[in-house]
């Protein structure tokens, strides 16, 4: 399990600073090159479509964290969820499978790290209801449900 990591010129010394402090785990940043002018969507595809997404996980950090986690979840396979606070977080993992999180570069470093302990610790619920709505959802980034 590897955690992708990336943020736009916004979220640099957020993104730093957790990889710094998450020894415990193997983190794969952006090679994208950073600037003032960078675009955010750019670094949500660039580790969206390295990363295998039923093992690995993406943090994503813009200055809202909405764009990025927009930009994300048109990668297919991934289920990005703008987060902020550790139970949007757990739902996310829970109810809807999530394999990436976003959030705002004004997170604080301590409740990042909460978010990704809470996004790697936390199961998946395998109940019938959030499978059969997560494989709708999968269907649906296949090609099924276009008459809709």
């Amino acid at each position: 399990m590897k955690i992708f990591i990336a943020s736009d010129h916004n979220g640099h010394h957020l993104r730093k600073q957790i990889v710094e402090n998450l020894k415990e785990y193997e983190f794969v940043s952006s090679t994208l090159e950073e600037g003032s002018t960078d675009d955010y969507p750019l670094f949500a595809f660039d580790v969206c479509k390295k990363m295998n997404k039923e093992e690995d996980y993406a943090v994503l950090i813009c200055g809202t964290g909405i764009g990025i986690s927009i930009a994300a979840n048109k990668v297919k396979g991934v289920r990005c969820a703008k987060v902020n606070n550790i139970d949007e977080v757990v739902l996310a993992k829970q109810h809807n499978h999530a394999n990436a999180i976003a959030f705002s570069a004004k997170t604080s470093l301590y409740d990042a790290i909460s978010y990704i302990n809470a996004l790697v610790n936390t199961a998946t619920d395998d109940s019938e209801r959030h499978v059969r709505r997560v494989s709708e959802i999968i269907k649906y980034e296949e090609g099924a449900y276009n008459e809709l």
